[in-house]
């Protein structure tokens, strides 16, 4: 995921509530430091309620941690074909766009 001077930072959310993403990524850009975050469901009750509280979380972590981009990953464990498991979407949580990414 990180290739040519980047590092991933893992986040451990050790109970309910603590609003830890999974991974952080830095990446050097000059003098400044880039940073995203990424967080990853898996698809359980519905599809709509998984992207509202994971896009929640995203957003609400890259604005603690001052992350300029959020990733959203969402697993669906069930049978099927990939083509039907597979899209990429903006999520919108009070003007921050998180990327939603399911497969």
């Amino acid at each position: 995921m990180v290739n040519g001077g980047g590092r991933i930072e893992r986040e451990y959310g050790l109970g309910l509530g603590r609003g830890r993403t999974d991974l952080l990524i830095l990446w050097p850009q000059g003098s400044r430091l880039q940073r995203f975050g990424v967080d990853c469901k898996a698809l359980r009750r519905s599809l709509a309620s998984t992207v509202e509280e994971g896009a929640q979380q995203t957003a609400g972590y890259m604005e603690r941690r001052g992350a300029e981009a959020g990733r959203l990953l969402i697993f669906d464990r069930e049978n099927g074909r990939w083509d039907d498991k597979l899209f990429r979407k903006p999520a919108t949580v009070d003007s921050v766009t998180v990327k939603v990414w399911g497969m």
